[in-house]
């Protein structure tokens, strides 16, 4: 398993991670099942969200770990939406959170928890002092957010009392106009449109890892591009080269992703323990900047 850095933090990661949001769909052996091969593979970093299945996700993770020694894992959860009514960053919501969480997972500690989308009403002085409590009390060890852009972390950074570690954004070869606006300065195409203030440069300033969520969707949860007559050129040059390098689709788009020198961190979603080792394989495949550009173009970006 390829390891990346973890923010700044000195703590090294697995370089892709698993997300935990369809666990619900496993059997409780199934899911042990999951969780024993994840780390056969080297694969230990779980990322869950208390919002993942009304939080039988954790649940069932938590049952899966029995056994298996705390310190072996890296377990990441998620806080803050109130589903179909809000979003809440208070301090009494996110303690009330990080304690359920916890009793859910049987666990006594995170390694990292991120807010979960931004909350307009956000009152970084109130998160400031939820986040201390945390981390005095050993129930976190640290701190991040989800899609944020770069501004809304600065106002975050002026009170936090240690730095944001990560920040968990969509990114793949069919979404990827963090990437694309870097390319196509000064131009008036779509792509050169500053949709999220830049935020890839400022996380490789500020070492703040990018987790990438949904590395094989397009649009907003519209599909998987893999495989889909709506991407006839990407999907002929991914199996183009997943015939050359005899492997598979999914290890090609992973590598794809894994060759930005931003050291992403992917979360692969899948329960398919076949497609969790395509995307672990990605690991030992470096592609050539002309294939990484041939990828970039195929999904339909521009060079200028």
């Amino acid at each position: 398993m390829k390891m990346i850095p973890f923010g700044a933090t000195g703590l090294s990661v697995p370089a892709v991670a698993l997300g935990c949001m369809r666990l619900p769909r496993l059997s409780d052996e199934e899911a042990k099942t999951y969780v024993r091969t994840a780390l056969e593979l080297g694969a230990n970093f779980f990322d869950h969200a208390d919002i993942y299945g009304s939080g039988e996700s954790e649940r069932i993770f938590g049952r899966a770990i029995r056994g298996i020694p705390r310190e072996d894992l890296l377990i990441q959860s998620k806080c803050g939406i109130v589903p179909g009514k809000r979003y809440d960053f208070s301090k009494k919501h996110i303690l009330d959170s990080v304690d359920g969480i916890l009793s859910r997972l049987g666990v006594e500690y995170l390694d990292s928890l991120l807010l979960h989308r931004p909350d307009a009403l956000m009152e970084p002085e109130e998160v400031a002092e939820a986040f201390a409590v945390l981390l005095e009390s050993g129930k976190v060890r640290h701190f991040g957010v989800s899609n944020q852009n770069p501004m809304q972390m600065e106002l975050l950074g002026k009170y936090l009392p240690v730095p944001i570690t990560a920040d968990q954004l969509q990114l793949s070869l069919t979404n990827c106009t963090m990437i694309s606006q870097g390319m196509e300065v000064n131009m008036a195409t779509p792509g050169a449109a500053a949709r999220d203030g830049y935020v890839l440069d400022y996380c490789r300033i500020h070492n703040v890892t990018i987790q990438p969520w949904s590395p094989f969707q397009y649009g907003m949860f519209e599909g998987v591009f893999l495989g889909s007559e709506k991407f006839p050129a990407l999907n002929a040059a991914v199996d183009s080269l997943a015939a050359k390098y005899g492997v598979t689709p999914v290890t090609v788009t992973v590598a794809w992703l894994l060759r930005h020198p931003a050291k992403l961190q992917p979360i692969i979603g899948s329960m398919n323990l076949s497609r969790i080792r395509e995307a672990v394989a990605a690991c030992d495949l470096v592609l050539t900047r002309q294939e990484w550009y041939d990828l970039y173009l195929a999904a339909g970006n521009i060079l200028p």
